[in-house]
């Protein structure tokens, strides 16, 4: 299980979602109001803040593992399209 929540805008599918989002690597994994989006290590962004053991994982094992994260959200970061 690895769920995450977005600390900036983030397109998946073609779809633009704000700031604050929450995403799930798997279907089963979700739960409502999350966006079903497969991240794994490879496509990891530091923007993003790990819910769950399995997220900080996939963190842990990406580029970015060391990567300082801001404390808020601010801007164009938090404008849904």
């Amino acid at each position: 299980m690895a769920r995450f929540r977005g600390l900036a805008a983030f397109v998946v599918n073609g779809r633009r979602y704000k700031a604050g989002q929450a995403y799930a690597d798997t279907v089963g994994n979700a739960v409502a109001g999350d966006v079903v989006w497969l991240i794994t290590s490879a496509n990891y962004s530091p923007m993003l803040d790990c819910l769950d053991a399995g997220a900080t994982a996939i963190k842990n094992a990406s580029v970015h593992s060391a990567a300082n994260r801001p404390a808020t959200i601010t801007g164009v970061n938090s404008i849904e399209a």
